[in-house]
Parts: structure tokens; sequence; C-alpha cells
């Protein structure tokens, strides 16, 4: 039977620099989200002199400084946190597709990772339920998602 080669990342942060980008807009839902982060990192043995923490106005201001990070290679990967819920109008619509649009572009053509942390709910409940409540912390689980691609890519890089 043939054995086939499988990489794939870990959750070792040791060594490893993050960048924290997270909206103050819907500050009840971005800090606990920051909280779960933090928590996931420092867990996995990220040193507090690792982490950088960014804040930005909202989550439509994400795309272009994590694009500015990321050119600037300091960090193995950064982690975009933030919160639109719904409302009565389609603003929701077009600031969550551009966020998710532009954070997977700078992702793709500066080949650093990046973890979507931004919540996108129709109620402020659910964002509550999914910034540590009913359904865990989606910022914990975007600092997962961190750690384990920055591992990855380093290891692909290493055997370029």
């Amino acid at each position: 039977m043939t054995q086939h080669k499988v990489t794939e990342g870990n959750l070792d942060a040791n060594g490893l620099k993050f960048a924290v980008l997270v909206g103050r807009f819907n500050s009840l839902i971005t800090e606990r989200l920051l909280d779960g982060a933090l928590d996931g990192l420092r867990r996995h043995g990220c040193k507090e002199i690792d982490i950088e923490i960014v804040r930005v106005p909202g989550s439509w201001e994400l795309p272009v400084v994590a694009a500015e990070l990321a050119r600037q290679k300091k960090h193995d990967a950064l982690i975009c946190l933030g919160a639109v819920i719904r409302g009565d109008t389609p603003h929701f619509d077009y600031v969550a597709g551009a966020a998710a649009k532009g954070i997977g572009q700078v992702s793709l053509h500066t080949g650093i990772p990046i973890a979507f942390g931004v919540l996108t709910t129709n109620t402020l409940e659910q964002a509550i339920d999914r910034a540590g409540a009913k359904s865990g912390n989606k910022g914990f689980d975007a600092a997962m998602t961190a750690i384990e691609m920055a591992n990855l890519m380093r290891q692909i890089r290493s055997r370029a």
C-alpha cells in the first residue's frame, strides 16, 4: 500500500508572531472576540511580546490595515475580528461582503495567512452566542486557525 505524504499544521504558537486586528464597532462583541483570540494564542504558547493588537474603526477597515501589515511581513499570521449585525438596511450586505472579500484577497496576494473572525449575524443575541456564550468563542477559533495556518505555511515554505 502506498504511503501518502501528509503536510498539516499544528497548534504550537511558540515562536510565532501574530497581529490581531479588531474592529471597535460593536465593541460589546468584538472585545469578547479579542479576549477569546488572546486566550487561544496564550494557551498554545504564544508570548505576549509576539502579539500585536491593532484597533480599527470597524469591519470595513480591516482589509486595508491587514494589507499593510501583511506587506510588512513581520507576522506569521493575522487574525481579523469584527462584528456585523444585520439591520433594516442593506448596509450589512455591503460591509460584510467587502470585509470578507477584501481580507481573502489580501491573504491570497501576500501569502500571509489571515484568519477570518468577523461575525456576520442577524441579531445581537446570535453575536453574543458566538462571542463566548452558547456557541463558543469565534475569536478563539480564529486564533486556532491562525496558529495552524502559520505552522502549515512555515512547513511548506521550508521545503522550497
